[in-house]
């Protein structure tokens, strides 16, 4: 099929004659970027090349489910092993968020990025995205497998877990961390990924970590200068929301900065923040809160998972969980970018400021009536500077906001725009 065929094929379904002038203007941008690629790069799959590789899209073949659709594992005819994902009967969300995610990841390279292959459309339904196959997996499958389990899978991510040590976990932190500030600085067009989390990290066969999943991913051209945020409808996963994005739907660099602060914290606890039991004698509602409260005390190494303790770096595990907790602080503007986590990792500092308490929705922290560019966020308490009416307070309402936010942890709130421009974003 020729180039621009299979882009008219593509985007038909995304058309309406009741679009505004500047989304129709954007869609035949995107269109004209992916005939450009398409016609530079032969990503065009036929549809029954990629049945006969996942073998009629078998149910033995399918390594997961998400919001867009099926995911089957394939092989091409040239022996390359493949990730298909396919657009889920009727689903207009996963319609636009197809749409996205091939424009946006026709535009990124790099090691920690999972690779998009090509494309395939065929009619109104059929729609499938095509990726390089990550054997590992998600790294939520193998950091939160159950210690026991009857299930054969779930015995052989068990033992998968245990290949998962200190140093793997150390370098996937690095990895991740890596691919963020190219998506935030080096890429074409600076990309908010907007759902940073566990399950979207996949693990290659050398436990290489790639950032995945872009169907909700946000092109931002104002990121680059560090401050610049707009107002957008919310769209993540609970409890990896920063709590700016999730209660006034601001959003900026700084909400990626605070997915991958949580996601640290999780990779260094093997405990999800959205399913945390704390200890009995543990203050604490979430995992963010739990660690930080271990911080303050100089115990952060017990929030270790007992799994890695034989090939851990106590001083690395310290490092990770002060990253993870300047990542998850309330005010974004505390939290340190991506380029600063990178160094922080990467060379040894002797100072490093003191974590603020971690954001949750509730009273730390309040929103100014002012304008999306002004500073508007003042933290309500923050380490040993709270008074202890304030505190008990502010302990109260966080609590119930962290259970609230915490309640599920695969509740999925997505955008209903396609992919909007930071100016018509704003003006929402």
């Amino acid at each position: 099929m020729k180039p621009r065929a299979f882009l008219e094929r593509l985007a038909r379904p995304f058309t309406s004659s009741r679009r505004s002038s500047s989304e129709s203007r954007r869609e035949k941008e995107e269109e004209a970027d992916l005939e450009a690629i398409a016609a530079r790069e032969q990503r065009a799959f036929r549809y029954e090349a990629l049945e006969a590789a996942t073998r009629g899209f078998s149910e033995k073949n399918k390594l997961g489910q998400g919001g867009f659709g099926p995911v089957y594992r394939g092989r091409l005819e040239d022996g390359r092993d493949v990730a298909v994902k396919r657009l889920g009967s009727g689903s207009r969300q996963g319609a636009r968020e197809f749409r996205n995610e091939a424009t946006l990841l026709s535009r990124v390279q790099h090691r920690n990025v999972v690779n998009l292959i090509g494309y395939c459309a065929r009619g109104a339904e059929d729609k499938l995205l095509v990726y390089e196959y990550v054997p590992n997996e998600s790294l939520d499958k193998i950091l939160f497998a159950p210690a026991a389990s009857r299930h054969p899978s779930g015995n052989s991510h068990r033992s998968r877990r245990a290949e998962l040590t200190w140093p793997r976990r150390h370098e996937v932190v690095v990895g991740v961390a890596r691919g963020l500030l190219y998506l935030h600085e080096d890429a074409h067009t600076p990309i908010i990924h907007r759902d940073i989390k566990a399950s979207n990290i996949l693990l290659d066969d050398r436990w290489v970590p790639k950032i995945a999943d872009f169907g909700m991913a946000r092109l931002f051209p104002e990121a680059g200068d560090g401050r610049s945020r707009v107002h957008t409808r919310v769209a993540g996963t609970n409890g990896y929301m920063a709590p700016e994005y999730l209660m006034h739907g601001d959003l900026s660099t700084k909400a990626d900065v605070f997915s991958f602060g949580v996601v640290v914290l999780e990779i260094v606890s093997g405990r999800k923040n959205s399913s945390f039991q704390p200890p009995p004698d543990a203050d604490a509602d979430s995992l963010l809160e739990y660690a930080w409260r271990l911080h303050k005390k100089g115990r952060s190494l017990e929030l270790l998972d007992p799994g890695v303790k034989a090939t851990a770096v106590a001083e690395q595990v310290e490092l990770c969980v002060r990253i993870g907790l300047l990542c998850v602080q309330a005010d974004p503007r505390l939290r340190p970018d991506m380029k600063r986590v990178v160094i922080i990792l990467s060379k040894k500092q002797s100072t490093l400021e003191e974590p603020t308490r971690p954001g949750v929705p509730g009273s730390r922290y309040r929103r100014r009536p002012h304008g999306l560019r002004s500073s508007h966020y003042s933290v309500g308490s923050s380490s040993g500077t709270s008074s202890p009416s304030t505190s008990a307070t502010t302990s109260h309402a966080s609590a119930s906001a962290s259970n609230a936010m915490t309640a599920s942890s695969t509740h999925t709130m997505r955008s209903h725009g396609g992919l909007p421009s930071h100016r018509e974003e704003e003006q929402e």
